[in-house]
């Protein structure tokens, strides 16, 4: 099971990053918050203080078409927000 999906990088996650030592995950749907800890202290070698976990369910949606209605749901997911010891930093452009 990959737990980390993707990093989040948004306005207000940069803020609170820069502010308050978060980052922000998509995780996978089962990964439970011990799990989440060890794979970033294990994929970025940082000590993690916290870490916050979100499930947000799918929502159904429905468009119409020219022949009929469009009917379908946007996908299930979970998120995590990790706050970093003091002195801590991930750096997700270092691989560009």
């Amino acid at each position: 099971m990959d737990i980390l999906k993707k990093p989040i990088i948004t306005e207000k996650l940069t803020i609170q990053t820069e502010k308050l030592n978060r980052y922000g995950f998509l995780v996978d749907i089962r990964a439970n918050k011990i799990e989440i800890r060890k794979a970033v202290e294990q994929m970025y070698g940082v000590n993690v203080q916290s870490v916050n976990t979100m499930r947000y369910d799918g929502q159904n949606k429905q468009r119409y078409t020219k022949t009929s209605i469009v009917r379908g749901s946007t996908p299930a997911f979970k998120k995590a927000i990790i706050t970093l010891a003091d002195g801590e930093k991930i750096d997700f452009y270092s691989n560009i």
